[in-house]
């Protein structure tokens, strides 16, 4: 399916969530991502601040954030710089998502699992972003485990690849878990 339309799709079904749909969505994937083991063993994770469209990962950060060493992108031209996460560290940056603050920019060497927001996932762990490929360039250059989440209408039957997309090893929906060979 072209990445255009699944975008529309996607759009729609989500203006049709209620609050509590979407709070209850969030607890259930955030719960399955924390019984699967890379998330377990991981001590550095880069996580991604949710638009209110996205499953919210507030909850997600402020249960974990004492315990695993979070990060977060900030957008930095074309691409994306890693910082630690410090809740009393964000500003409203590009694209209204609140980014982390400082000069402390982290390797993406050193992460040793991403949590990759999306559009849409295949059960290939092929994704659909929204447009401007920002993680698609940071994921090339990772051997990170890499964990999708999304809402289960997010998980669409086939998506058209270009020869830069970089798919997630794992897709975690409300009611699936795909694992990919890597």
């Amino acid at each position: 399916m072209k990445k255009d339309d699944i975008r529309r799709r996607v759009r729609a079904r989500k203006s049709l969530l209620t609050e509590q749909e979407k709070t209850d969505a969030a607890r259930s994937v955030f719960d399955r991502l924390e019984q699967m083991a890379a998330f377990m063993v991981a001590d550095r994770i880069l996580m991604y601040h949710s638009l209110p469209d996205e499953l919210s990962t507030r909850a997600f950060l402020g249960k974990w954030s004492g315990r695993k060493r979070f990060f977060l992108p900030r957008v930095n031209g074309v691409n994306l710089d890693i910082l630690p996460y410090e809740n009393t560290r964000l500003h409203l940056g590009a694209f209204e998502i609140e980014e982390p603050d400082g000069d402390d920019v982290a390797d993406i060497s050193d992460i040793e699992l991403i949590v990759v927001p999306a559009v849409a996932y295949d059960r290939h762990g092929n994704r659909v972003g929204r447009g401007k490929g920002y993680y698609d360039r940071l994921l090339a250059d990772t051997h990170a485990m890499k964990i999708g989440v999304g809402y289960d209408f997010q998980l669409v039957e086939d998506i058209d690849t270009d020869a830069h997309d970089v798919p997630v090893d794992i897709v975690i929906t409300q009611s699936h878990t795909i694992i990919r060979r890597r």
